[in-house]
């Protein structure tokens, strides 16, 4: 285990931190002499994964775990569709040790580069009516408590803690090894459209209930929106020429896309012309491709995210809402806003605990003021009966938050019993949770 001081920040470049202590463990004896070295300093202690969340959730300004150089044992069970990995593995690793055996996960966002510890623990979705987030497919893990004991938690090991810990925040311990319950690998038919506002509207179960998995883009100051559905098919026989891949996920998605928020930025008013011409220059497009290579695609424009899980019946108002919000700043709004879907669960802090849900995701490129933006949502989506995503902006605090989670004094008290020093405290932590 080596250790270091060191500032960091996340992706979106929105948190930092200068912890007085970086360590770097291999192994979960690592982690359990870091968490005890921390509490012998009288200093809290937070794990860092790759900083894609936007919030303060891995701020640490104490002692910082980065579990990069975590070493656990790597075991596969195709048979079982189980596999067992260390939990600061990236997804992206994940999905080509997954490939390599028939193997994948049931669903995936929209990016890889995620830690599985931190995906999990901020309740990391996809898109799916009849999918949870990825936490859900979680079938064991290993936590280092607050007071430095390895705990093993499954449904039938530790039930509390599993359910608690599947969302934890890093709020219960330190992720270090995780089960994930695996499906046969699979091939997606991809289809991309543009279609008005109001005819995906009119008919929201008749796109979510028809596919496998199903989400829309709408952009601001139109009517207009880019649908996108994946369907499990038997083979891969229309994949995606390599120059078409580049042109649309690379060049027009990310090249391009980032020179017109540049444009958008220095001339704010352009800003609704930029929103119309992108609606119309994504044409309609279908393709074939493995699973996690049609979930994931690269994302190198840098925005701030803030998004919210609704109750599904309320996705019209809120987004009839949203557009009024948009029309009324004072600035302008350069990205598109994203709606997913995703099926009720039973973890205790998942955004989707009890119901069905849909999301919205409200961006804003790097450098654009986004907080009257973001908070005007945020007053619509909470009187809706909206949870924050955990790792994206938000302004909600911990007596906010306990009316949003039946069982959120359940997980209060699991945190007070694993962690009672709160070594794992931080600003974030205080405000979400309280102290």
């Amino acid at each position: 285990m080596t250790g270091t001081t060191a500032t960091w920040s996340n992706w979106a470049g929105n948190q930092h931190s200068s912890a007085l202590l970086t360590v770097r463990p291999r192994s979960v004896s690592d982690v359990v002499e870091a968490v005890r070295q921390a509490a012998a300093a009288g200093r809290t202690v937070r794990a860092t994964g790759s900083g894609h969340s936007f919030t303060a959730t891995a701020v640490a300004d104490g002692h910082r775990i980065d579990l990069a150089e975590l070493e656990t044992d790597v075991t596969v069970d195709v048979a079982r569709r189980l596999v067992t990995v260390p939990a600061g593995m990236t997804l992206h690793t994940l999905n080509e040790l997954l490939a390599g055996h028939g193997l994948a996960m049931p669903n995936l966002g929209d990016i890889d580069a995620q830690t599985i510890a931190g995906a999990l623990s901020t309740g990391t979705h996809g898109t799916g009516a009849k999918l949870g987030c990825l936490s859900t497919f979680v079938a064991g893990l290993t936590l280092v408590t607050g007071t430095g004991e390895v705990l093993r938690c499954s449904a039938e090991e530790n039930r509390d803690v599993f359910d608690a810990a599947r969302v934890g925040l890093g709020a219960v311990g330190v992720l270090v090894e995780v089960t994930l319950r695996c499906v046969d690998a699979f091939v997606l038919r991809a289809h991309e459209r543009p279609a008005p506002l109001a005819e995906v509207l009119g008919d929201l179960p008749g796109l979510y209930e028809a596919h496998d998995h199903a989400e829309f883009y709408w952009f601001p100051y139109t009517d207009r929106v880019q649908v996108k559905t994946n369907d499990r098919v038997p083979a891969d026989d229309q994949p995606l020429p390599g120059w078409r891949g580049w042109l649309d996920d690379e060049f027009l998605s990310n090249t391009v896309f980032a020179g017109a928020c540049r444009l958008g930025r220095a001339v704010p008013a352009l800003a609704p012309t930029i929103s119309a011409v992108s609606a119309r220059a994504l044409t309609e497009r279908t393709y074939t491709g493995r699973s996690d290579q049609v979930f994931c695609t690269p994302r190198r424009v840098r925005f701030v995210e803030m998004e919210y899980g609704l109750p599904r019946e309320t996705l019209p108002t809120a987004l009839t809402e949203l557009r009024r919000i948009v029309e009324r700043l004072p600035f302008k709004v350069l990205f598109p806003v994203e709606v997913r879907f995703t099926a009720a669960d039973d973890i205790w802090l998942s955004h989707s605990y009890g119901r069905d849900s849909a999301y919205i995701a409200v961006h804003q490129y790097v450098g654009m003021p986004y907080e009257p933006y973001f908070r005007a949502f945020e007053q619509v989506a909470t009187e809706l009966g909206g949870r924050p995503h955990w790792g994206k902006l938000h302004w909600r605090d911990a007596e906010s938050l306990a009316t949003a989670y039946p069982r959120f004094t359940d997980f209060q008290s699991v945190r007070t019993r694993l962690d009672p020093h709160n070594l794992f405290q931080n600003p974030y932590l205080t405000q979400v949770l309280g102290s």
